[in-house]
């Protein structure tokens, strides 16, 4: 587990936003994932995908890591943000919209009225 630690510790640090999900940003391989990878995508957010279909030390690591059963986990600056349902969530209210510009990560601020538009 320390190798899985200090490789996901890494990850979080290296880049602003880090989803991990079963797939890549540009092929999810589970609707949860899709979901919220889809969210990031639509919103333009720049952020670094983890597959942890790919490797099965990091998959159950993750879990460890922010004591969190599910996949996928969405990370900005460093602090464990949630999953699906809390991403969802946050996207309908505008919080992820709130929690991004404090952390000076770009988005698309129409992008996110449009989420919010087609499911008020």
């Amino acid at each position: 587990m320390t190798d899985a630690k200090s490789r996901i510790d890494e990850t979080i640090k290296a880049s602003p936003v880090v989803l991990y999900m079963k797939g890549t940003k540009e092929m999810p391989q589970c609707g949860f994932s899709s979901k919220v990878a889809g969210v990031l995508n639509y919103m333009g957010v720049d952020y670094t995908d983890v597959n942890v279909l790919a490797d099965e030390e990091i998959r159950q690591g993750i879990k460890d890591y922010s004591d969190w059963p599910t996949i996928p986990q969405l990370y900005v600056k460093g602090e464990f943000v949630g999953g699906c349902d809390i991403i969802t969530e946050m996207t309908l209210s505008g919080e992820l919209d709130t929690m991004l510009e404090e952390n000076g990560v770009a988005y698309d601020k129409e992008a996110a009225e449009r989420i919010r538009e087609a499911n008020a």
